[in-house]
């Protein structure tokens, strides 16, 4: 509960245009881009570190659950206030404050969008690599407190690879620094700590991030698979599409051959982008693969005759290289406004994100299928093939009775089958609220128990993002109720 002079101090503080408390604007910030929901008291809007700090020590004095929020985009309720509170919305410290091409280095506020790292410094050759989705939108302090990643990160890795240094404020109002423009700092790694930590250990206020110089040549390669067919010579039905995307990525890796990206959309969701955004999809085939190689021109031209050449002996209907810098932006462009494709066709949608071993892929599509007809929902997938990161896209319509809890029932089958064969929980979008309770699935009851010790030091009340990350059942909410009753 926000009690009336913690929300005076905080008005005071922040002026007239710094906040927002009507229900109608509240409840813009009960969502993000996943299916839970949670309202806030009050939105504030920092415009500096001091500002953090102020809030933070007005919130902290009254004993108020305090909530960092980027652009909203998240998938899987971290943004979202579970217990009320105050959200503290980054949206106006939106600087890029340096720029250091000479170390290719940038210090960036976090409410900078993430595209516009690369905009400002494309036309001097560099750009910043991760590049989740929704780069034009998502902003820095959410892809730091949900270590994003994106179709790249096969060859780039995530969010925590290339940030280098941050400036946070932790719940006591104490401004800390950790990392910076230097590599191999000597002591803890706790930029690495608070890269992917949610919001629920510090409020961070400046990132380092690493720039890269961009490659001499880039080429994006569309592998066309049919769906089944019957095999003439042999008289065997050959299940075609999804399993020969599998077999090539597989191939691609016996291969040595690193792309950049491999992406993979089933047939289902090639027909929802190709109706949004026509970008070149063939309507008709049950797979495509999105391959993109970059590097020194004769290496790329080389590989490129290399994946062609797999491609083919996998069964690939067609394989077109894309000519222009125009037609592989068109590519990408359907690839990366896929979910909001998916909302022309389907009112409401579940995006999951669990990950499997790349050998897992194919048998793991056929699970998804298998789970889309057990519950009557239609599941369409979208996912980085090359590192078994898997989107399964589950339609449903809330204003169903009961078609909701049967979206949710169907993911977390899905997600304990990707555990059962070796993998995770999420490869990208984050536990926050959704998947919390699952992680008690992922890890022994030592190793949530070593993290919530880290969580209870950083923030001792549980104020910050109180309810993400570990399960409710132990840890924070139960620290939270203890110090709401004394």
């Amino acid at each position: 509960m926000l009690p009336p002079e913690a929300k005076q101090k905080l008005i005071d503080l922040l002026g007239a245009r710094g906040y927002l408390d009507s229900p109608e604007d509240l409840a813009l910030y009960e969502y993000d881009g996943s299916v839970e929901t949670g309202r806030p008291e009050m939105v504030v809007f920092p415009r500096s570190t001091e500002d953090v700090v102020a809030i933070v020590k007005i919130t902290g004095e009254y004993g108020v659950p305090i909530v960092g929020r980027g652009a909203g985009t998240g998938l899987s309720g971290g943004a979202i206030p579970r217990e009320g509170g105050v959200v503290v919305g980054f949206a106006r410290m939106n600087r890029i404050l340096e720029i250091d091409l000479e170390n290719e280095r940038a210090v960036v506020e976090p409410g900078v969008v993430n595209l516009d790292i690369t905009l400002a410094v494309q036309s001097q050759g560099y750009f910043y690599a991760p590049d989740p989705s929704s780069q034009r939108a998502c902003t820095m302090g959410g892809n730091v407190a949900e270590n994003a990643g994106g179709p790249h990160t096969l060859a780039y890795g995530v969010t925590t690879n290339h940030v280098l240094g941050l400036e946070f404020v932790l719940p006591d109002g104490t401004v800390a620094t950790t990392g910076g423009k230097e590599t191999d700092l000597p002591g803890y790694d706790l930029t690495g700590l608070l890269t992917g930590s949610e919001g629920t250990m510090a409020l961070v206020t400046k990132i380092v991030v690493r720039l890269m110089r961009k490659p001499e040549m880039v080429k994006t390669i569309l592998a066309i698979y049919d769906s089944a067919f019957l095999d003439i010579d042999s008289l065997a039905v050959h299940t075609g599409g999804v399993e020969d995307c599998g077999a090539t990525v597989a191939e691609i890796t016996a291969r040595a051959i690193v792309p950049v990206a491999v992406e993979m959309l089933d047939g289902v969701m090639l027909r929802m982008v190709e109706e949004a955004t026509h970008a070149g999809f063939p309507m008709d085939a049950a797979a495509v693969l999105l391959i993109e190689l970059e590097g020194l021109r004769e290496n790329v031209e080389e590989q490129v005759d290399q994946i062609r050449e797999v491609c083919q002996s996998c069964r690939a209907r067609e394989v077109r290289v894309a000519k222009t810098a125009e037609e592989r932006e068109l590519l990408w462009k359907g690839r990366k406004n896929a979910f909001g494709a998916v909302g022309r066709v389907s009112p409401f949608y579940y995006v999951q994100d669990g990950v499997v071993p790349r050998t897992q892929i194919a048998p793991t599509l056929s699970v998804i299928a298998e789970v889309g007809r057990k519950y009557g929902l239609t599941i369409s997938n979208i996912f980085h093939a090359g590192d078994g990161n898997l989107h399964p896209i589950i339609l449903f319509d809330a204003r169903k009775p009961g078609d909701l809890d049967k979206a949710r029932s169907a993911g977390a089958e899905i997600l304990n089958h990707c555990l059962s064969v070796g993998g995770s929980i999420t490869g990208e979008h984050g536990v926050g609220m959704e998947k919390n309770e699952m992680m008690a699935y992922q890890f022994k009851p030592e190793t949530l128990e070593t993290m919530g010790a880290f969580k209870r030091l950083f923030d001792p009340d549980c104020r910050l993002n109180p309810g993400k990350v570990l399960p409710t059942g132990k840890g924070c909410l139960e620290i939270r109720q203890r110090v709401l009753e004394q």
